[in-house]
């Protein structure tokens, strides 16, 4: 240990104590776990838990252990460094996680936390504390409590801090799955929109009774292998009704209420997965922005074909409408000007000016009414999409796909439906 000095003290746990230490040799910032047991075999150090399942571990999302020494029977592990952990920010900072904060957070621990899973762990101790975090980065740390999936039960009920720990766990079950990891993340993720647990018991007991006032009461039958289900019949629940979670946690969204109430479920069986949270649409929210029809959105997605859709409501009439549908290999272009009627036509066929080339060709699918004489745009979109392969100077690059949608007409597709074949210069369309 001569190379590392040791800087300040970050934290005093049960079983070892957190220097932030430097790297004489290479000027590396680094913290230090001094482990409080006497280690007198190396097997000893290798054998642990924490060593095991870090030794497997390798994912952005999960802290790194970059050596272990023992010295004079003294064991430290020795990690990159990490400048807070979640409770220490939670604790500092003036206001609360905005959702799109909380979201680009939570993602990386359930990506962090799916790599644990997948490779044969369940951590049994995620709680803030423990995710650490620097810049916009956080992983997953402290895997003193991490065991093997395939372990044989039964388990520990003392795992996790209290107010994070599952209910199956509380009610000590004499086996248990990485639910309980999941049930933790449920539980930190309300706590991240008001910076204050959602379980905060005080004892066991009154842990499950804050659990039951939230949630309800529980089946009796979700927990057959309860070793202390009489823990619940101790509590008076029958007055007790689920909690309204909106009003419990009144900035988060419908989906992230969603995502908590499937997290903290009684029943481990119908928690998500880390993956399948990951899916959960809380995590896949669509920025819809209304453009105007000069100034569409575009996204790149590489190099070609690519592919343009806009639907406008034209003129004051409740009954002027045109939908128009190209599909082009390079459409990236200024406003379209001007609209002209094809007057030999049986049918009102709309037609962008200046089809020149005829190397460049589209087709067009026009939807309006027949006694169509005069067109002119009215403003918003009904509805807009656009992809293309052309950053857009206005907007200074490449953007997402807009997209809009207000109210049209139900009788739109009564009206004559026609196609035609027309060469569009590169970068008219409609």
């Amino acid at each position: 240990m001569e190379k590392y000095k040791f800087l300040d003290e970050l934290g005093d746990g049960t079983c070892g104590s957190v220097y932030k230490a430097v790297n004489i040799e290479t000027s590396e910032i680094v913290a230090v776990k001094k482990m409080k047991r006497k280690f007198y075999y190396w097997d000893e150090c290798v054998n642990l838990r924490e060593v095991k399942s870090l030794r497997r571990l390798n994912h952005p999302n999960i802290i790194k252990l970059l050596e272990i020494v023992r010295q004079n029977n003294e064991l430290f592990f020795i990690f990159e460094y990490m400048e807070h952990n979640l409770y220490q920010i939670m604790k500092d900072q003036q206001r609360s996680f905005s959702e799109e904060e909380i979201r680009v957070l939570m993602s990386q621990v359930l990506q962090g936390l799916a790599h644990v899973h997948k490779h044969g762990y369940f951590h049994r101790d995620l709680k803030p504390e423990n995710l650490l975090v620097t810049n916009n980065t956080i992983k997953i740390a402290d895997f003193g409590l991490a065991r093997e999936l395939s372990s044989t039960p039964p388990y520990t009920d003392y795992v996790s801090t209290r107010w994070y720990r599952a209910p199956e766990v509380l009610l000590q079950s004499a086996s248990y799955t990485p639910a309980i990891d999941m049930w933790a993340v449920g539980a930190i993720l309300a706590e991240l929109f008001t910076s204050d647990p959602i379980f905060p018991g005080e004892s066991e007991i009154d842990q499950l009774y804050k659990i039951c006032c939230v949630l309800g009461a529980p089946d009796w039958n979700t927990f057959p292998e309860a070793t202390n289900i009489s823990r619940l019949a101790d509590i008076t629940y029958s007055d007790i009704v689920p909690a309204n979670l909106s009003q419990i946690i009144p900035y988060a969204s419908s989906e992230a209420i969603d995502l908590i109430k499937q997290l903290c479920s009684w029943d481990p069986l119908k928690r998500p997965t880390a993956d399948q949270c990951l899916q959960h649409p809380f995590f896949h929210v669509t920025k819809w922005v209304p453009r105007s029809p000069g100034n569409t959105l575009e996204l790149t997605l590489g190099s070609e074909p690519n592919l343009e859709l806009n639907l406008w409501d034209f003129g004051t009439s409740k009954d002027d409408c045109y939908l128009g549908l190209t599909l082009a290999v390079k459409p990236s272009a200024p406003n379209l000007e001007t609209f002209h009627k094809n007057q030999g036509a049986k049918e009102d066929v709309m037609i962008c000016p200046g089809f020149i080339n005829p190397s460049q060709q589209s087709v067009l699918w026009s939807l309006f009414p027949t006694n169509h004489h005069a067109i002119a745009s009215s403003g918003e979109p009904s509805l807009s999409l656009s992809f293309s392969s052309h950053p857009n100077p206005s907007i200074g690059g490449p953007q997402s796909a807009g997209f809009a949608m207000s109210s049209f007409q139900s009788n739109i597709l009564e009206r004559p439906l026609l196609a035609a074949s027309s060469p569009f210069p590169q970068g008219h369309y409609l």
